[in-house]
């Protein structure tokens, strides 16, 4: 098992090469070339003893605006794919349960993200393909701000489907899998 600080760095690496560097989040640059991500290591291995520490760094994002994002990574215990969903649907409900729907908002991230529709072996799933499981905590009002700049944000997706599509399966891989190493 990697440690936290391993898995930090991994993740970073991920996030440079292909969150960034696939252009699939236009918005992920500025908040990581100012440090503004805070990336904790969630070694709870059940959804019970994980949505502690979801509301942990929600609190922890109310409580310093110097902090624009949050990824919580999740290394043990949501290998399987419909495992990980349950932690977000459950996740989801945590936040719409203590008011915090509309001020912050949760993406998933997973080794084996599959989105509806497709199967295993499509590129396009790695646009949401992660070296760990992971929850992405975002601030609302600041996807707002920026989305108020960028034209066409609903675009953003197919592009990054087309992009995967483009590169193949195995490249989309060895991108993902390079930050392992």
């Amino acid at each position: 098992m990697n440690t936290e600080e391993q898995i930090i760095n991994q993740t970073k690496k991920w996030i440079q090469d292909v969150v960034i560097g696939c252009n699939f989040c236009p918005f992920a640059a500025t908040p990581a070339k100012n440090n503004r991500i805070f990336y904790r290591v969630d070694n709870s291995q059940t959804i019970k003893n994980c949505l502690p520490n979801i509301l942990e760094e929600v609190i922890r994002l109310d409580n310093d605006t110097s902090i624009e994002t949050t990824l919580l990574i999740i290394p043990q215990g949501f290998d399987a794919f419909n495992d990980y969903l349950d932690l977000v649907t459950m996740a989801e409900k945590l936040l719409k349960k203590y008011k915090y729907e509309g001020i912050y908002q949760l993406a998933s991230f997973h080794p084996d993200y599959l989105f509806a529709g497709t199967n295993n072996g499509e590129p396009a799933n790695y646009t949401n393909r992660s070296p760990y499981p992971m929850l992405h905590l975002l601030r609302e009002d600041s996807i707002e701000k920026v989305l108020k700049n960028y034209k066409n944000p609903e675009a953003i997706p197919k592009r990054n489907i087309a992009f995967a599509k483009e590169k193949g399966l195995l490249y989309m891989q060895a991108l993902r899998d390079a930050s392992l190493i």
